[in-house]
């Protein structure tokens, strides 16, 4: 670490299940008091870092769901990314670059046949669309972990109706914590290695006649652990509450990302086991600048240009400097909530929403590979400069989101009946340029009217309608209740303007020109079911059915080829998900055990090749037919009655068997999917002698995967440790009870191990190295 004050290395706060059940002391005043005396009377394990077992087992669901509740997200470390909130759940495989897994485009989750484009994810009652990188909106630029009450995932079947189009099954919710009702606030600072320092603070207004708000800032600024460059995330929350009644109240919520960082480079097995740290180069080495050895006819009528213009030549890693490759974004979210009773039992959640969303990327192109483009569309006709060197590959990303949710809840004796619809217009922006630096330099300032040769300009619309109906049923005294669902979703989807290359030239002549192209996708029948049947006041079944289907994966990608007649309509991507299950809520353990099958038919598979512009890998998508996946999810709390409610034990295990029905192009049936471990465990154990100290040990075990479809690719298995300590709250040592102090190490036995793949070839990220944090809290 590069402070004066501590002497280790980079820090993360423990990410793996340390998280499930650890509690800021000094946050402790904003969830309810989960000490022995004042805790409810029932069967429950107990701890400060033990959460709600309703919710930890999702008691009363017909499908397993799971949180991370309000108790886990207080101790995880401050400033991870939200998909990493996620890898502690059973049967989530969740890979990220770095500490804080903030890099955008060094994320993947997979869990049961699915991975991170086929999951939905909403946020207070927002659906967050899809979760790419250029265009997306990926629930992690739009949470704090300090601010959320609970991340309730679903990785099966998620509810009728949860707003999404882009889940085949599972779900993942974020909700925050409302206003506290007392005025105040609280400030954190946490340091650590590759000069971590981040700061967060909320202002709390308390309740004013019904009316109480907040407003937090956190700001996160650290180096990149591998290579130069640094990440700069600036985060601003604000929710307001007005409860005009017991039975009515509207909310207010915003969301501001402003977010900086430069790239690092995924690469080949035999690069990491060369150098583990490999990374894009400080400086631009030498011989990258140099004259042309011939002389072109730069403007085409037989003159050679401005007396400044001095054509150069680049080497085969003069487009590896690091400050070429940066990725900028900039997002809001706003959302107006209103709740209210319609009639004494039918209540009314009404959402509209609004999110503006800007950026850019900028990766390098060498100057041969831009040249036979420019000449292509110099002679087409089209205004491009004739290029200088390294030119500045500039891909624009942004547009909106507007839409609204509407649900009514009636609630009869038996029966609880929900009906509802949500109505989205998503807007997306997106250009793609290669520009001229001045002396055709990698360090050059951007000429930015000096066009070198264009790619994209376009703009695609996604329209969505879904409604649902789903009626649950008590039955046998409250024992048994039967949920039965519908939902209806159809999305139009259009894409305008110049799609690639062939629509601005074709050998020379002119191309295309700017195109319509599109398809509706929609499926009007999608029923589910479930039940669960309380066998007795610890112990339930449930076992649950569900039919989903989701606009393409890679929509974009399909449609932005240029083609000289409209591309076939894809077919949508249909899953039938089937799970049953066993749950159990004793007074020293509870656990809850899940079977699962699931059918995916018309999968569109993410492959990637290799760009060798970019010297990285770059998707594009494959129908590869249908494929399947079952297994088991099992999880539990376990309290030795011998340790006196000082110690208990968490763990959960996950086995699947994910594999091709069909066979697509040189990948055979029954092949696994691939980034598809068959195996991972976690366990951790925490133990809180006295009432200052929490202390907490925790693995994940990831078992071997292949990384494409043909099992060529394989990546080994591997097992990280991570630990915290968390002093704070009432204490001998005359410390303010306000305050806490946590430190956390990540990866404690410096695992150097390849732990995210793009799927379908061989190019890999390595996992970060050890990692410590500490982190000062103070209420007030």
């Amino acid at each position: 670490m590069k402070t004066a004050i501590l002497s280790f290395r980079p820090t993360l706060l423990s990410v793996s299940l340390a998280a499930l059940f650890s509690v800021n002391h000094v946050l402790a005043q904003e969830i309810e008091d989960t000490s022995l005396e004042d805790a409810p009377e029932k069967i429950q394990v107990m701890g400060r870092r033990v959460s709600e077992t309703e919710v930890a087992i999702g008691t009363g669901e017909v499908t397993n769901t799971l949180a991370v509740t309000r108790e886990a997200l207080l101790s995880a470390p401050g400033g991870i990314s939200g998909l990493k909130m996620l890898e502690s759940l059973p049967g989530f495989n969740v890979q990220t670059d770095g500490a804080l897994g903030l890099y955008e485009f060094g994320n993947s989750v997979n869990v049961r046949a699915f991975n991170l484009s086929q999951m939905g994810f909403v946020l207070n009652g927002v659906p967050m669309g899809r979760s790419d990188a250029f265009g997306g909106s990926p629930i992690f630029r739009y949470v704090d972990n300090e601010n959320l009450a609970s991340v309730v995932a679903s990785p099966g079947a998620g509810d009728v109706s949860a707003p999404s189009y882009s889940t085949l099954g599972p779900i993942a919710s974020y909700y925050s914590v409302d206003p506290s009702d007392e005025m105040g606030g609280m400030m954190s600072l946490t340091v650590g290695d590759d000069d971590l320092q981040r700061s967060f603070i909320k202002l709390e207004t308390g309740d004013m006649n019904g009316f109480k708000a907040f407003v937090s800032r956190s700001k996160t600024d650290s180096d990149l652990w591998r290579g130069p460059g640094t990440i700069d995330r600036e985060h601003i929350e604000a929710k307001a509450l007005y409860a005009f009644s017991a039975d009515t109240k509207l909310t207010f919520n915003y969301v501001s990302n402003d977010f900086f960082d430069y790239d690092s480079p995924s690469a080949s097995e035999a690069t990491f086991d060369n150098d583990y740290y490999y990374s894009y180069l400080e400086s631009i080495p030498e011989g990258c600048i140099g004259a042309m050895p011939q002389v072109y006819d730069f403007n085409q009528d037989g003159t050679i240009g401005d007396d400044d213009f001095t054509p150069v030549f680049t080497g085969s890693n003069c487009t590896s400097y690091y400050e070429d490759r940066i990725n900028v974004r900039d997002d809001q979210l706003y959302s107006l909530q209103l709740e209210t009773y319609l009639t004494d039992n039918l209540l009314f959640a009404g959402t509209y929403y609004f999110e503006d969303k800007d950026g850019y990327g900028v990766s390098p192109d060498s100057y041969t590979n831009t040249l036979g483009i420019y000449e292509r569309q110099a002679a087409a006709g089209l205004d491009v400069v004739h290029p200088r060197g390294v030119q500045y590959g500039l891909s624009s990303v942004g547009g909106d989101r507007k839409g609204f949710v509407a649900d009514f809840t009636l609630e009869l004796e038996n029966n609880v009946i929900e009906f509802g619809g949500w109505r989205e217009k998503d807007t997306y922006n997106r250009t793609q340029q290669r520009l001229n630096k001045t002396g055709g330099s990698a360090d050059g300032d951007v000429i930015w009217d000096e066009v070198a040769y264009y790619r994209r300009d376009y703009t695609a619309v996604r329209e969505t309608t879904q409604l649902y109906l789903k009626d649950t049923i008590s039955l046998l005294d409250d024992a048994l209740k039967l949920e039965l669902g519908i939902k209806s979703l159809s999305v139009d989807y259009t894409l305008d303007g110049y799609r690639d290359y062939a629509d601005y030239e074709i050998n020379g002549e002119a191309g295309y020109g700017p195109q319509s192209v599109g398809g509706e996708f929609s499926k009007h029948f999608l029923p589910s079911i479930g039940a669960v049947y309380s066998l007795n006041d610890t112990d339930q079944i449930f076992a649950s059915y569900s039919k989903n289907y989701a606009l393409p994966n890679g929509t974009d990608d399909i449609y932005d080829n240029a083609l000289s007649f409209e591309p076939e309509t894809p077919e949508g991507e249909e899953a039938d998900n089937f799970e049953m299950g066993y749950r159990t809520n004793q007074e020293t353990f509870n656990a809850a055990l899940a079977l699962f099958y699931t059918r995916f038919d018309n999968r569109l598979f993410a492959s990637n090749v290799f760009n060798p512009a970019t010297q990285q890998p770059e998707s594009f998508y494959i129908n590869g037919g249908a494929s399947e996946a079952y297994g088991f999810e099992l999880s539990g709390v376990y309290q030795p009655a011998a340790f006196n409610k000082q110690l208990y034990l968490n763990a959960n295990i996950s086995y699947k068997d994910a594999t091709l029905v069909d066979g697509f192009g040189s990948n055979p049936e029954g092949s696994r999917l691939a980034d598809s471990p068959e195996w991972l465990m976690t366990a951790g154990i925490t133990y809180e002698p006295t009432q200052w100290l929490v202390a907490n040990m925790s693995a994940k075990y990831t078992g071997s995967r292949f990384t494409d479809y043909a099992e060529t690719y394989t990546m080994d298995s591997y097992t990280i440790v991570s630990a915290y300590l968390d002093f704070g709250g009432v204490n001998p040592f005359g410390m303010p009870e306000n305050v806490s102090l946590r430190f956390n190490v990540d990866n404690i036995f410096d695992e150097e191990v390849l732990s995210f793949a793009f799927v379908g070839s061989a190019f890999y990220r390595p996992l970060n190295p050890r990692n410590f944090q500490a982190s000062l809290t103070v209420s007030f």
